[in-house]
């Protein structure tokens, strides 16, 4: 999974500028991000403060390992069925 180079706090950080009505194209000049990013980020983190991103992004983590072990249960289940089958 790709890394971000920035925390929630300075996301968070940085959406509050964008709320004080700084202009986006200066936010990204200064924070070295593109527009889209932070428009990305205002989709994502608007409205949130610290904690609840940070619940956020544990709950992402935790989905995607979830999905991960339903993925090996199907792929194993998916092999069992197929040598049940070719035995009888």
């Amino acid at each position: 999974m790709k890394r971000t180079r920035f925390t929630e706090e300075q996301i968070i950080g940085v959406l509050k500028e964008a709320e004080a009505g700084a202009k986006t194209a200066d936010l990204a000049r200064r924070h070295g991000v593109s527009e889209a990013t932070i428009y990305n980020w205002k989709s994502k983190y608007g409205g949130l403060e610290i904690s609840e991103a940070r619940r956020l992004k544990e709950l992402e983590s935790e989905n995607a390992k979830l999905k991960r072990l339903l993925a090996d249960a199907m792929l194993d289940q998916a092999a069992l069925k197929d040598l049940l089958s070719k035995k009888f």
